[in-house]
């Protein structure tokens, strides 16, 4: 009775009850904190941007000199993406699913893309491809450039976006129940089979955020890239270089053009990106 009274006091408030003690004041800060990081200085840039005028941002954009830096920049960056994707599974597969020595070392040196320097990462990496370095000069007989080139900048965006894809699959990878692979090999399914029809779909939504992520890394990476690229105009040249040179030439309005312009692909295609993960999402959630 004591209690049915005590609930009975209890004014209905029309509210649900928040999980979380201090939802608004949490939630408040979220939206401030995003506001000053994210959203105010992307609204900087796309009102600089606007300013220019359409005709004028029309003729920065279009500039040859900038299409073929966007085409570098993003090209290179979603080839180094989908390279990822494959290997990235390849390698989180094998530090979640088998046990051998040095397997911890393995796993902390995928972890090394992260802390280290971008611009010591892209000095390594041009004195490993160069034409006369170790791993360059076995190439060069064969008439294979790939420092200065646009397969050398695949290279860092490879070895930068990598661990994105391997953190991102490899817990999902250790939750999946394995009794549905053996209900599979029972029902007659091969390896082959039991990967693609059960594990794969499983980890579908896990491996496209994996390549979002390290697409979006790739494409405005800037210090690893500059030193294997060569920085040559209209074949080597990526986008984040051309904003720097308009900088240092005080072409404020066309750094801004094309930091719009890169603003707007990358959004496009990260919601193109994400559509197709909810899609997963819904089409494998369940299997």
């Amino acid at each position: 009775m004591a209690v049915a009274s005590a609930v009975a006091r209890v004014p209905f408030s029309g509210r649900r009850p928040s999980v979380i003690p201090g939802f608004g004041i949490t939630l408040g800060f979220t939206l401030v904190y995003l506001s000053l990081i994210v959203l105010i200085p992307i609204a900087a840039l796309v009102l600089r941007a606007g300013g220019l005028g359409f005709e004028r941002f029309f003729e920065i954009a279009t500039d040859p000199r900038v299409v073929a830096a966007l085409r570098v920049s993003f090209g290179t960056s979603l080839a180094a993406a989908m390279v990822n994707a494959v290997f990235g599974l390849i390698v989180a597969w094998v530090l979640v699913r088998y046990r051998f020595p040095g397997r911890k070392i393995l796993d902390a040196t995928v972890d090394l893309p992260f802390a280290l320097p971008t611009a010591v990462a892209g000095i390594a990496l041009t004195a490993l491809y160069a034409g006369n370095g170790w791993i360059g000069q076995l190439f060069a007989p064969f008439g294979i450039k790939i420092a200065y080139t646009q397969i050398g900048i695949v290279i860092a965006l490879i070895f930068i976006g990598l661990p994105f894809v391997v953190r991102t699959v490899q817990p999902v990878l250790e939750e999946i129940d394995r009794e549905r692979e053996e209900a599979s090999a029972t029902l007659g399914a091969n390896r082959r089979q039991t990967f693609w029809r059960v594990v794969l779909p499983t980890l579908a939504p896990a491996l496209l955020t994996g390549f979002a992520l390290a697409f979006a890394r790739a494409v405005g990476e800037y210090g690893s890239v500059i030193f294997i690229a060569g920085n040559i105009p209209y074949v080597t040249e990526i986008a984040p270089l051309l904003i720097v040179i308009r900088l240092e030439e005080f072409d404020y309005a066309g750094a801004t053009a094309v930091a719009a312009v890169m603003l707007g692909i990358s959004f496009l295609m990260l919601l193109a990106i994400n559509l197709i993960q909810a899609w997963a999402r819904r089409r494998f959630g369940d299997v």
